[in-house]
This record gives C-alpha cells, sequence and structure tokens, in this order.
C-alpha cells in the first residue's frame, strides 16, 4: 500500500504516482501534453458515482482498506481529467510530487502576511513574493500595496467589497447582472444598498444603465465592481468607460471606490494589453489562482493600495500580530504552490499559455460555427459559449456549466486539440439523435447570444441572405 506520509530522506516521487497518471518524467519543460495523450480514450468515461463512504474504527473494516480506497478515487479523477472542459480549473498541476513533502508540515499564515508570527511555521515570506510578483504586474509600487493570499476569488471579492465599504459607509454598490455571485452575496452579508446593472448580449455591463442608476442616486458615493471576464461569457467591463461615466456624473475620486474581480483573466489580459493597473484610480484587484496558474487547492490574491487597509486593521495580541484578512488562519501551502508554478513558468510561460487557449478557443469556434452550431466567443476570452447540449448525461460526461438554453467550454492551458475534437464529435455524433437528423430543428437561442451567433433555421437564412 502507498503511504500518504512523506518525510525528505524518505520521499520518492514515483511512489506517489496514482494509476494512471504519468510519472514526473514524462512532464517536461512545463509540458502536460504527453500525460494527457495517456489518458486520451475513444469512448468516454462516465461520470464519477457518490463512493457512499463512512467512517469506520480501526480493524473494523471489512471493505477496501484506507489507502485502496483512497487509490480508486484517485484512478476515477485521473480518467475524469479530459472531460473537464466546463469550468475555470487548471488541471495541469505538474508540481505535485515536488512539493508532497510539504504535506508533514501544518503551515498557517495567520495575520498581516507583512508581519512575522511568533510561531515559524508559516510561509509568508513566500507569500510576499507572490504579492510582490502581482504588485508588479499590476504597477503599483511595493511600498504601495497591501494585499494576502485567499481561499479563493470569493473571499477576494468580500474582502475588496468590504475595503470599498470602510472607506465608504454610504456607498452603494454597483455590479452588473453578470458579476460573480460573491458580489450579491458580499452586498447581503454587508448589509449594503445594491443597485444591479443591466448588461449586453455578450456579458459586458450596460454603461447607458449604470449612468443612469449613478445618476439616480447622486449624492452617495459609488462602490462598482468591475468584471474582468465574467463568470458565463468571459465578458470585460471597460474601465475606462466606467471611470468616464463616473466623471460625466459628477463624481470625484474621492466619491468612489473600484474593485476589480479578474478571478480567471487577470492573469490573461496583462499578457496581451495593458487594462489592469493601480496607476488608474482603483481600490483593489483580485484572482483566483487556482484558475489560470493553476493550484491544487482554491487560493487566490487580492491586493489593495495600502493607504486603505488601516480602517481594517486590528491588532491581535493573541498572534502577536495585526489582522486585516477576512479568513484570519490562511492556508500556508498555497502561497508555496503558487510562488513554485509562477517562478517555474515565468512570463514568457504565461504568454504561451495565453496564446495557446486564445487559439485552441478560436479552434473550437470555428469548428462548431461551421457544423451549423451556434456558438459565441467574446473579444479577450477563452469561454466559447454554446446551444445547451439536450442531455443531461452529455453534460454530465463532459462537466459542462449551463444556464438557461446556454452551456460553455473554458478553454484552459491543459486541454488539448485532442480533448476538443474528442468533445466535438461527441457533440455532432449525439446532436444527430437529438435532433433526429435534421428532422427537428435546434432552438433559437439569439436572445442569449445574439442573433449574429445563432445557427436556427430563421437566423442563419437571415444572416447568410442579404
Amino acid at each position: 500500500m502507498v503511504s500518504l506520509f512523506f518525510f525528505f530522506k524518505d520521499f520518492e516521487p514515483s511512489a506517489v504516482t496514482p494509476r494512471g497518471l504519468a510519472p514526473p518524467g514524462l512532464i517536461v519543460n512545463g509540458d502536460f501534453s504527453e500525460m494527457m495523450r495517456l489518458k486520451v480514450s475513444s469512448t468516454p468515461t462516465t461520470p464519477r458515482k457518490n463512493l457512499n463512504l463512512s467512517v469506520t474504527e480501526p480493524g473494523k473494516n471489512d471493505g477496501p482498506s484506507l489507502d485502496g480506497t483512497l487509490m480508486n478515487y484517485i484512478d476515477t479523477l485521473t480518467q475524469r481529467i479530459n472531460y473537464h472542459i466546463g469550468y475555470p480549473v487548471n488541471i495541469c498541476y505538474e508540481h505535485y510530487a515536488n512539493l508532497a513533502p510539504l504535506l508533514q508540515f501544518h503551515l498557517n499564515n495567520c495575520g498581516d502576511p507583512f508581519l512575522q508570527n511568533t510561531v515559524d511555521f508559516h510561509s509568508k515570506d513566500f507569500e510576499v513574493a507572490v504579492l510582490n510578483w502581482f504588485a508588479d504586474l499590476w504597477e503599483i509600487e511595493r511600498d504601495q500595496y497591501w494585499g494576502y493570499v485567499t481561499n479563493g476569488g470569493t473571499e477576494g471579492n468580500l474582502h475588496g467589497i468590504l475595503v470599498g465599504r470602510e472607506l465608504l459607509p454610504d456607498g452603494i454598490l454597483y455590479a452588473s447582472k453578470e458579476s460573480h455571485y460573491s458580489v450579491a452575496k458580499a452586498a447581503m452579508m454587508y448589509r449594503m444598498n445594491f443597485e444591479n446593472i443591466n448588461a449586453s448580449i455578450n456579458g459586458e455591463m450596460d454603461y447607458s444603465d449604470l449612468k443612469a442608476k449613478l445618476l439616480q442616486n447622486k449624492g452617495k458615493p459609488a462602490i462598482i465592481n468591475v468584471t474582468i471576464g465574467t463568470t458565463f461569457k468571459g465578458a470585460v467591463d471597460d474601465l475606462d468607460v466606467i471611470l468616464q461615466t463616473l466623471e460625466e456624473c459628477g463624481y470625484t475620486q474621492d466619491q468612489f471606490y473600484i474593485h476589480c474581480d479578474a478571478a480567471l483573466n487577470g492573469l490573461i489580459i496583462p499578457f496581451i494589453k495593458n487594462m489592469i493597473t493601480f496607476k488608474k484610480p482603483i481600490g483593489s484587484v483580485t484572482i483566483s489562482g487556482h484558475k489560470f496558474l493553476g493550484c491544487p487547492m482554491p487560493c487566490g490574491v487580492q491586493i489593495t493600495r495600502k493607504s486603505y487597509i488601516n480602517n481594517l486593521s486590528r491588532r491581535v495580541e493573541y498572534i502577536a500580530s495585526v489582522d486585516a484578512t477576512i479568513s484570519g488562519s490562511r492556508n500556508g501551502l498555497t502561497p508555496i504552490f503558487l510562488w513554485y508554478s509562477l517562478s517555474a513558468k515565468g512570463q514568457i510561460g504565461f504568454q504561451k499559455d495565453v496564446k495557446r487557449c486564445f487559439d485552441n478557443a478560436k479552434y473550437l469556434k470555428d469548428r462548431l460555427q461551421q457544423a451549423g452550431i451556434s456558438v459565441m466567443l467574446n473579444e479577450l476570452s477563452i469561454i466559447v459559449v454554446l446551444e445547451r447540449p439536450r442531455d443531461h448525461e452529455f453534460v454530465r460526461r463532459w462537466q459542462l456549466s449551463c444556464v438557461r438554453d446556454m452551456a460553455h467550454v473554458i478553454v484552459m492551458p491543459g486541454i488539448t486539440r485532442e480533448t476538443l475534437d474528442g468533445f466535438i464529435t461527441d457533440l455532432l455524433q449525439q446532436r444527430k439523435k437529438w435532433y433526429q437528423d435534421g428532422r427537428i430543428s435546434p432552438p433559437c437561442v439569439a436572445s442569449d447570444i445574439g442573433p449574429q451567433n445563432c445557427a436556427c433555421s430563421y437566423h442563419k437564412i437571415d444572416f447568410i441572405i442579404p
């Protein structure tokens, strides 16, 4: 049986390689493609089922051993990797063997990352290194920012909006209807007045509606959530247009606070155009670390201006530190995983990943369009939106996220052309059954993705014939 506890003197990476996963030697220069090819199956695997586990007393378990249960679980996950295309998680995390020895330690980054604790079992030095990297990326001087590694994008949004609320206690929170659900959660938790702004059909904020509501609430400060890549359609709210709208409505910089939710796109857009920058009057930026970068556990990065954080900071004698975080105790492993990935990949690596993802997203969109399937791909996005499959079994097999009559594929760094081809082939075969070889028409999804992207019989003709 495989031991789950490793020690540096005994640790052998091959000993913890699950069956079905490639040994570390097959991953060369961060290239995960060879490992992915080993797992490609001509027949899609079925979704995993609930294991119906229970905790048993030692010596009283008549079923599989503990290690056997875990290995079967790992085998199941391994076989499902090629069918994980509907959610923004980079599952190509190839450093697990190198970092596994850290699991023997309890690492707790409690309190302010820039202040040391009386306990040595933390990773704040790695955390600050990660924060400095993002501060440089988002163009804020190191002595001008404050931040921390969070448990994910939701915590980053909760923190950023809380900073805005503390700076502007009477402020009204504005966010588009395509914003992440955590923004409305923050408004509920903090008892904030909330204005839900309409969104255009591509998912971008409706700036005319924003302007109307700003003018309607003139005299009240504005706390605005700007989404840099919406959850479902990947649309990017235009920060410059929002700033111009605030100016046109008579809001000075001391009357508004802007939080940028860049959960997925915060590590994509900076390598295309310089959009996310503290040189503009923004208050905070958050990303999810487990998304484009990749990490085995949910995590994120939240950065705000150092001058803002005093409103939240509280001295805590018990931990001999100051705390301004949401969670207090924080996972000390995640900063090390993020630091390792950032250092191993580098900016050149990100540029390559971004280009490959954009190319593959366009490839998928073009293939679907050529097959007569309704499909949309926003500019600056790796999220391909298509008509919702008619079969729940198909949705579960490919682990798709669906809203109304739409589904989407998020083309992450680990998704290869081979995986996309498998999805397309399976989809086309299933559509023949769903629509009886053309005897039944696919639904119209013009109201969801726009008439120019809809391939229903009516809009198809409408856009082919002048």
